[in-house]
């Protein structure tokens, strides 16, 4: 499995065909809240296995020092195989190289855990977004 920084539209398409599987379809998020006006503007990543994508995620910078990290997702079949992980390590790396000291995300409560092993803190109560519950979780790069 390899991680790609998105620079071509395939790739892009790729990201946009499983957020579509895993937020639209899986977890009924309507297509009008996935994507935004910051797809444009985001850096993006695709894992891909073999050739095909299977994971995706973005990044953009919401002030001088912290990039925050949005759209993480991983096709059923690579769950609790180290995707995830792989997905925001690219993401943290992106935001490094965009001189950025601190990463933020919005996780939905159910994946909460899976940031905690990877460093982040909560800092926020549970609130809503897309009918789903999240709270707001912190890391410094």
């Amino acid at each position: 499995m390899h991680v790609q920084i998105v620079t071509t539209e395939r790739q892009k398409q790729d990201a946009f065909d499983i957020r579509q599987q895993v937020f639209v379809i899986e977890q009924q998020v309507s297509p009008e809240e996935e994507y935004d006006e910051y797809d444009h503007a985001a850096t993006h990543v695709v894992l891909y296995d073999n050739g095909v994508p299977v994971a995706a995620g973005r990044t953009r910078t919401v002030d001088k020092e912290t990039g925050k990290i949005e759209r993480i997702c991983v096709l059923a079949s690579h769950r609790q195989k180290g995707a995830g992980r792989l997905i925001v390590e690219a993401l943290e790396q992106a935001a490094i190289q965009r001189g950025l000291h601190k990463a933020k995300l919005h996780a939905q409560t159910q994946a909460e855990g899976f940031y905690q092993k990877l460093g982040y803190h909560t800092i926020s109560d549970v609130f809503m977004e897309a009918d789903i519950p999240h709270v707001v979780m912190v890391k410094e790069l």
